[in-house]
């Protein structure tokens, strides 16, 4: 069995405001730091052959404390990061409902692909789900740790899964610092073993 844990990067400052980070590189704060810190102590616990991380510091910044436990030199690649939210990123939830509404609405109404420069789900699915199998060909039987980003774990998980477009409004999003850890097994494909884990 191969094991892919997806880990989200720990709290910032724009979490906090309910601000649109997107691919903006905005660093974790005290709170992130801590997190990190809690959860790598858990997560050392796996023997993890290979760690990749988005490439934006929330997320190295993240992975650093369990790079420090495991003697693993963390990997970076862009496909890992966040959705790129477009002309909303630096901006407040109630700014993005003022400026763009009809996008906000469209948003709200889980509409894949809402403009205003935001990243389709099907993109952000395909770039995110090719990272994670890529990653387990790499570690036949081992166990690879991928540092990331809600929505990027959220909308990858449910590419990779196969899981149909009406679902996804109904899962919950990975909070900070939280993990979704997938198995692939020869006799049964791809399969979901825990979500939104955390310490």
């Amino acid at each position: 069995m191969t094991r892919v844990l997806l880990w989200r990067h720990g709290n910032t400052d724009w979490n906090a405001e309910q601000r649109v980070q997107g691919q903006l590189d905005v660093p974790v704060n005290n709170r992130g730091r801590a997190q990190a810190q809690a959860a790598a102590a858990v997560l050392a616990r796996h023997e993890t052959q290979l760690m990749i991380t988005s490439d934006l510091s929330r997320c190295t910044r993240t992975a650093a404390p369990l790079a420090e436990l495991t003697g693993l030199t963390p990997e970076r690649d862009a496909r890992l990061r966040e959705r790129n939210f477009g002309d909303w990123q630096g901006l407040t939830t109630p700014e993005v409902r003022e400026r763009f509404p009809e996008s906000y609405a469209r948003w709200r109404a889980a509409d894949p692909d809402p403009g205003d420069g935001i990243e389709s789900i099907a993109d952000l699915g395909k770039r995110v789900s090719e990272t994670i199998r890529q990653a387990a060909e790499r570690v036949p039987g081992g166990t690879v740790i991928l540092v990331s980003h809600g929505g990027a774990i959220k909308y990858g998980v449910a590419a990779l899964l196969g899981w149909p477009e009406e679902m996804l409004p109904t899962v919950a999003p990975v909070q900070n610092c939280h993990w979704v850890d997938l198995m692939l097994q020869p006799s049964y494909g791809w399969r979901i073993s825990a979500y939104n884990v955390g310490v």
